[in-house]
Formats: structure tokens, C-alpha cells, sequence
């Protein structure tokens, strides 16, 4: 019994939904469109402006599919109509980010600058106040690919339990050891 996957989708006005007879789900907004492939037992219902999930028996591979696709595709819907929205932030004396283009330059600590090409589909924004630790902002229509970018971003220099210097989620909570204890 998957609760996940017994939940109905409402569509939201401005959004279209459309399932090929190859059973690859399209979802147009005003935001974009996103295409996902489904598996060929799991069934899509649309009807009166709502969408439904259905799955053939109840073996574990069916219940596995049905919650997951009704999740792949409520986070399509809300990427076409909202965006997603990722924020870094950088922590460590030194530690910078700009964008040229679809490049992100990053000074992390290291002997050289970090060039990381990002995807079309992601639109970043760095900005440093001072006082407050340089940030970067990730947003896009695609859930999956705007989580993937910033935790290839955060890998780069994750934080470290010392000082906490690295790259890290904003609000995400480091864990901290103590350093060396004093000498005799």
C-alpha cells in the first residue's frame, strides 16, 4: 500500500500533461517543459484536471515504481510552474565564486581557481556581502539535475569538522570535533 503513490496530482492552471503511446510522460508550464520516460506497466490517468498513478498488481517492483513515477512526475509539474532552487555557501578565509557565462569560477583554497562548467538547464547567481560568507544560488526546472549540480559543487571542497571551512548547503549543520587538547 503506497500512500506516496495512491495521492493525486492536481494540475495546475497553464500546465499540460501528455503520455505517448511510448509511454514518455511530457509536462509543458510556463516555466518550460520536462520529458520523462515511464516504465510500461505503470498506467497515467488524467482526468478533470487531476492525475493518478495505477499500477498493475502488487508485487514489490510495481509498488516501488508506482510511488516513485507519482513522485517523478508531482516534482515535474512543480518544476514547470515554481522552479527549484539550490543555495551554497562558501565558508573559509578567501574562499570565492563569480560566474562567466555557463562557468563557474570558484577560489576554494586550493593552489589554483576551479572552473565548473555548469549545465543550459541551471541558472546560478553568486553573491558576497561582507561580512556574510560568498553565496551561490542554483535554479532550475528540473529537481533531479539542479540537486546533482550543487552536490558536484559541494564535493569540491566538502566541510571539513575542524574549522568548518568548505563548501556547504545553506542552513545544512556541520558537525564539529574538537581540536587537540593543550599540552602537560
Amino acid at each position: 500500500m503506497s500512500r506516496i503513490g495512491k495521492k493525486i496530482i492536481t494540475i495546475p492552471a497553464g500546465v499540460t500533461i501528455n503520455v505517448s503511446a511510448a509511454n514518455e510522460i511530457t509536462v509543458k508550464g510556463p516555466k518550460g517543459e520536462l520529458k520523462e520516460a515511464l516504465d510500461r506497466d505503470i498506467k497515467v490517468e488524467i482526468k478533470d484536471g487531476t492525475l493518478e498513478v495505477q499500477r498493475p498488481t502488487d508485487q514489490i517492483r510495481h509498488r516501488a515504481l508506482h510511488g516513485l513515477y507519482r513522485a517523478l512526475i508531482q516534482n515535474m509539474v512543480e518544476g514547470v510552474t515554481n522552479g527549484f532552487k539550490k543555495d551554497l555557501e562558501l565558508v573559509g578565509v578567501g574562499y570565492r565564486a563569480a560566474i562567466q557565462g555557463q562557468q563557474l569560477d570558484m577560489a576554494l583554497g586550493f593552489s589554483h581557481n576551479i572552473i565548473f562548467d555548469l549545465p543550459k538547464e541551471v541558472k546560478a547567481t553568486t553573491t558576497a556581502e561582507k561580512g556574510k560568507n560568498p553565496t551561490i544560488t542554483l535554479e532550475s526546472i528540473d529537481k533531479q539535475l539542479v540537486g546533482q549540480v550543487a552536490a558536484k559543487i559541494r564535493s569540491l571542497r566538502k566541510p571539513e569538522p575542524y574549522k568548518g571551512k568548505g563548501v556547504r548547503f545553506v542552513g545544512e549543520i556541520v558537525r564539529r570535533k574538537a581540536g587537540k587538547s593543550a599540552g602537560k
